[in-house]
């Protein structure tokens, strides 16, 4: 009798359109990088902190609805297309050559359209992907490359950089011997000197010279092309919960505030979750990071998809675009709103949080950021310095005192990026011992240039720290 009764109620709300007794559920696939570090506030910040089911709609046509996120994983950008392609991915980042890849295939498959609703973090000149050869090899530049062993993961942003500086240069796409390689597999490959060089993306160029056995010799700075990773959604989906790509754009909001809020503690989870050591991590997104957290969709990083679109074209690697059937504001805007922010007024800045506070040992006020420093000296915070020779300075008296520094930060005066100390080239002119003008470069030919023209010498990382220490000590 009551399984009769139970039967005969679900039949009464089935005909007079009452909702079920079972919660809908609504499965979201979102397909993350967790090891490209500009990517970390769109993807395993949002997952761990929980920051997504904090926004996502609850009322109204959602009272009823169970959502289930499924994160998924990957090394680049490519396969994550592949997954909005298949319909397993509703959510999806990535960089910008794989940005448009996936724009213009979503295109050539009615139905399959996707759409860039937000930017995740931006160089605008570049910066983030690069090249490195092994730390012992003699090659320096990028020329000097040619006919070399050279690998990339192929679809990636790095490969279109690559592309990009060979077709700017005149070229031919013979110039290296190029090959695909994961970032994981070309870092083993590099390690053991199989190949020449190594081109990849956020975070590997920086990544293995921190980790002992490799050198930069080329920064997508000196395209001087932005670089950037952003968020695509399909259509579809897009159509159907408009309400949940805004709470995407607003997690990933509140993320960004959450870095910035406290960087060196914010990349500490950073490295417990992605395995980047912290150290690599606050390089991009610390202050005044090679990286900015901004989601607006600015003009010039339409004009940097166009540039890329014509790059592949020229190389039959890419299908049509229509950028602006592609680029879709409309989520961006409203989740600013949302939150009460002038999107407007964002979306016409390039600024980022720059490094500021006292010179604890110059005991001056760090006002220029671009000459600025700092020192992260283990079982202390990271200490800023108001000039090249206050952090080189403080370099020297930390490791006289027995104390281990992990990581010092300093500005390429050419290219305008934060680098480390350590790997850095130097400009000096140590005319006035007490004043010496001490410059930094990450590439030898800059610090070779910058010394020619000032009657300076080249020095390494050693020698810059003895001047700056000698300095100090008058």
């Amino acid at each position: 009798m009551t399984r009769k009764l139970l039967i005969g109620l679900a039949t009464a709300l089935a005909t007079f359109g009452l909702p079920a007794f079972a919660q809908q559920e609504v499965v979201i696939g979102i397909g993350v990088q967790n090891t490209t570090t500009n990517t970390v506030t769109g993807g395993v910040v949002i997952k761990e902190l929980k920051l997504l089911e904090k926004h996502l709609p609850k009322t109204g046509r959602y009272k009823d609805v169970k959502f289930r996120l499924d994160w998924q994983n990957f090394t680049s950008g490519p396969p994550i297309t592949n997954g909005m392609m298949a319909k397993k991915l509703h959510i999806g980042m990535m960089g910008d050559y794989p940005l448009l890849v996936n724009g213009a295939t979503g295109q050539s498959q009615p139905g399959n359209e996707t759409k860039l609703v937000a930017i995740i973090a931006y160089n605008a000149f570049g910066s983030g992907n690069g090249l490195v050869v092994h730390k012992d090899s003699p090659y320096y530049e990028l020329a000097d490359l040619k006919g070399k062993s050279v690998s990339v993961p192929f679809g990636s942003a790095a490969h279109g950089m690559l592309l990009q500086a060979m077709q700017s240069r005149g070229w031919p796409e013979t110039f290296w011997n190029l090959s695909s390689q994961s970032p994981e597999v070309g870092t083993t490959n590099l390690q053991e000197k199989k190949i020449d060089g190594h081109a990849n993306f956020v975070p590997f160029a920086d990544l293995l010279p921190y980790r002992g056995f490799a050198r930069k010799i080329f920064d997508g700075a000196e395209t001087k092309v932005p670089t950037f990773h952003g968020v695509v959604v399909r259509k579809d989906f897009a159509a159907e919960y408009p309400e949940v790509v805004v709470a995407y754009i607003k997690a990933l909001m509140e993320a960004n505030q959450w870095v910035r809020s406290n960087p060196a503690a914010a990349m500490a989870k950073v490295e417990e979750w992605t395995r980047i050591e912290k150290e690599v991590a606050y390089l991009y997104l610390g202050p005044g990071g090679i990286h900015t957290l901004d989601p607006t969709i600015k003009p010039r990083w339409l004009d940097t998809i166009r540039i890329g679109h014509e790059v592949l074209t020229k190389l039959n690697r890419v299908k049509p675009l229509d950028i602006n059937a592609w680029v879709d504001e409309s989520f961006v805007r409203k989740a600013f709103a949302e939150s009460k922010l002038d999107y407007e007024a964002q979306k016409q800045t390039l600024g980022n949080y720059d490094i500021g506070g006292t010179d604890a040992l110059c005991k001056l006020p760090v006002t220029r950021p671009k000459e600025s420093g700092e020192v992260w000296v283990e079982g202390a915070a990271i200490s800023p310095h108001a000039s090249v020779v206050c952090t080189l300075a403080s370099v020297s008296r930390a490791q006289a005192a027995g104390r281990k520094v992990k990581v010092a930060y300093v500005y390429d005066r050419a290219l305008g990026i934060k680098v480390f100390a350590d790997k850095a080239f130097y400009s000096v002119n140590a005319a006035d011992p007490k004043k010496p003008v001490i410059v930094p470069f990450l590439l030898k030919k800059d610090a070779e240039a910058h010394a020619a023209g000032s009657g300076g010498k080249l020095v390494g990382y050693p020698e810059a720290l003895a001047m700056a220490a000698a300095a100090a000590a008058i």
